[in-house]
C-alpha cells in the first residue's frame, strides 16, 4: 500500500550524476520498451473507461464526486456518493474500487492511500483488509511484471546507485528474503514504487514478492480501516497517523526481521 506517496519521484543529482550514455542500440531497444509500456497503459485506461460507463447511472450532482481523490475532503464527498449506491450496487461498488486501486498501484500512481481510507469506510474490517491486501499484492505484481518485461533497462539507467544498493542489502537478506519484504513494506526505508520496479531486476522471486507484499501491507492497512471509520471527521489526512500507530508500525517491522536473524545467527553457529 501507498503509505510513501510523499516520497519524491525526482532522481537524485547523484544518480543523475552517475547515469551512463545509452548506444544507439540500448536507446532503440528503450524506445521499444515506452512503446509497449504506452499500450498497456492506454487499454488498462479503456478497461477503467469502461468500468466506468458500466457503473449505475448517478445524479449530475454527484458525478462531479466519482474522480480519484486526492485530498481528504474529495475522500471523503466520494464516499458519500458511493456509499448511497453500496447497499443497491454492492458488487458494482466494490469492483469500481478494487479496479481503480489496481490500476494506481500497477502503474505506481499515487492515491491508493485515500481508496484504502475509502474502503474502511465503506466495508466491515475484515472485507476491507482482505481487499486492501488483495489489490495491493496484486497491483504491485502486475507493476513488477510490467517492470521485468520492459523496465530493467529504464531502473538500471537512471536509478543505478538506489539498485546497487538495494541489491546488496537484498543479497544480505537471501536466507530470509520473504521477511525482507515483509519489513520493507512496513517501514518507508524505501518508496513503495521502487520496490516494485527493481525488485525484478534485482532477482526478488516474484512468489515472494507478492506474498510478502500481500502480508506487508496488513499492519498499515489496519491504521488506514482505522481512519476510514471516521473519515467524515477528518480535516486532514495526517490525522490518519500517530505516535501509536507509527509506534506499532515499528514494532511489527522489527518483529518481521527476527526470524531471518534467528536464522543468521543460528547458521553461524551451526558453521
Amino acid at each position: 500500500m501507498e503509505f510513501q506517496e510523499t516520497d519524491s519521484l525526482n532522481i537524485n543529482n547523484k544518480e543523475v550524476t552517475q547515469k551512463k550514455t545509452m548506444s544507439a542500440t540500448e536507446r532503440s531497444a528503450t524506445k521499444k520498451s515506452l512503446t509497449i509500456l504506452a499500450v498497456i497503459f492506454l487499454i488498462s485506461l479503456a478497461a477503467m473507461s469502461y468500468v466506468y460507463m458500466m457503473f449505475p447511472e448517478l445524479e449530475e450532482t454527484e458525478k462531479q464526486y466519482i474522480k480519484l481523490p486526492r485530498d481528504i475532503q474529495d475522500a471523503k464527498m466520494l464516499a458519500k456518493v458511493l456509499d448511497q449506491y453500496k447497499d443497491m450496487y454492492y458488487f458494482e461498488v466494490m469492483f469500481g474500487v478494487v479496479t481503480t486501486y489496481v490500476f494506481l498501484q500497477t502503474f505506481a500512481i499515487p492515491g491508493s492511500l485515500f481508496l484504502s481510507i475509502l474502503l474502511g469506510f465503506l466495508y466491515k474490517f475484515p472485507i476491507a483488509l482482505f481487499l486492501i491486501c488483495f489489490c495491493s499484492s496484486l497491483g504491485a505484481t502486475l507493476c513488477y511484471s510490467i517492470s521485468n518485461l520492459v523496465g530493467r533497462r529504464l531502473i538500471c539507467h537512471f536509478w543505478p546507485t538506489k539498485t546497487a544498493e538495494w541489491t546488496q542489502q537484498v543479497e544480505k537478506h537471501r536466507h530470509s528474503l520473504f521477511n525482507y519484504i515483509l519489513f520493507l513494506r512496513m517501514t518507508p526505508l524505501l518508496p513503495n514504487w521502487f520496490i516494485n520496479l527493481a525488485s525484478p531486476v534485482i532477482g526478488v522471486p516474484i512468489y515472494t514478492f507478492a506474498i510478502g507484499t500481500f502480508f506487508g501491507v496488513a499492519p498499515p492497512s489496519v491504521i488506514a480501516i482505522q481512519t476510514g471509520k471516521t473519515l467524515q471527521k477528518m480535516t486532514s489526512s495526517n490525522e490518519a497517523f500517530s505516535w501509536t500507530s507509527v509506534g506499532i508500525l515499528t514494532v511489527c517491522a522489527i518483529l518481521s526481521l527476527l526470524p531471518g536473524l534467528l536464522k543468521n545467527k543460528l547458521k553461524k553457529k551451526l558453521e
